[in-house]
């Protein structure tokens, strides 16, 4: 019996929790329950900007992928969903101010 390949396991995986228990990872549930999403985002935003650094070998692939995954993690451990801004929700400028023009100053 082969052992299974890190690509077919991380896409057998479906939730934050999933991940870090298949890496290892120890988390706080309250942590995670809070920020799964963004977690799993965050993950996935610096595996992609860290692509041409990716190994070659398993072995090392599986590390790469931990150390990102913990620092994902770590994050929401250090700081909040709202100061990460991992999604463009968070990202937007603030709102501009919106001005009232009473129609009776119109017609004067």
């Amino acid at each position: 019996m082969s052992e299974i390949s890190l690509t077919e396991a991380m896409r057998s995986l479906a939730s934050a929790e999933e991940f870090l228990d298949y890496f290892n990872v120890s988390y706080d549930p309250h942590v995670v329950e809070v920020n799964r999403l963004h977690i799993l985002q965050r993950f996935h935003d610096y595996l992609e900007a860290n692509r041409e650094a990716l190994p070659a070998d398993e072995a090392g692939r599986r590390e790469f992928h931990l150390g990102w995954l913990a620092r994902a993690y770590q994050d929401f451990v250090e700081s909040d969903a709202r100061t990460e801004k991992v999604f463009k929700v968070f990202r937007r400028d603030d709102p501009k101010p919106v001005v009232f023009v009473p129609l009776a100053s119109i017609f004067k």
